[in-house]
C-alpha cells in the first residue's frame, strides 16, 4: 500500500496524517494513531468494545515473528477485506478505531503522584537545596 492509496481509502472518513512507520505507515487523525498499514495488510486499533466486530468478520490480531516466538498485538486487528470496496463502511470502522485509540490514550494518562512520592521528592529536593547555599557562603568568606 502506498500513501496515495491510503489517502483515497480514507477519503470518506476525513483527513488523515500518514507517516512512515516500521515497514509501512502509521495513520492518525486529530493527533491519535488509529491504524497501521504494513506489508501484511491494514490494521485498525481495537479494544474490548470493537474486538467482537473483528472476530465476527473472521479477522485476526496483528502478529509478527521474532527468532524465538510469534508476538501477537491484540490492540490492532486486520481490517476485513470486504471493507476495501465499501468506503462508507470503512469510514465507520475507522471512526470506531479512532474512538478505541482515544479510549486507550485516556487510560494511559499519567496519574497524580501519591502523597508518599510527593513527600519523598520534597525531602530529597529540600536536602539538596539546603546544601547549595552553605557552599556559596563558604566561597564568599574565602
Amino acid at each position: 500500500m502506498d500513501r496515495d492509496f491510503l489517502i483515497d481509502l480514507f477519503a470518506d472518513f476525513g483527513p488523515v496524517t500518514i507517516r512512515r512507520m516500521f515497514s509501512g505507515f502509521g495513520i492518525s487523525a486529530d493527533g491519535t494513531n488509529f491504524a497501521l498499514a504494513l506489508r501484511a495488510g491494514l490494521y485498525f486499533r481495537a479494544d474490548e468494545a470493537t474486538i467482537p466486530h473483528f472476530e465476527a468478520e473472521g479477522s485476526k490480531p496483528f502478529s509478527y515473528q521474532t527468532r524465538a516466538r510469534t508476538v501477537t498485538v491484540n490492540s490492532y486487528w486486520q481490517l476485513p477485506a470486504r471493507l476495501f470496496d465499501d468506503s462508507e463502511a470503512l469510514a465507520a470502522w475507522a471512526r470506531a478505531a479512532l474512538a478505541a485509540a482515544q479510549r486507550a490514550a485516556l487510560r494511559k494518562r499519567p496519574r497524580a503522584r501519591t502523597a508518599k512520592k510527593a513527600v519523598a521528592k520534597k525531602v530529597v529536593t529540600g536536602t539538596l537545596a539546603a546544601k547549595k547555599p552553605k557552599a556559596a557562603k563558604r566561597k564568599r568568606r574565602a
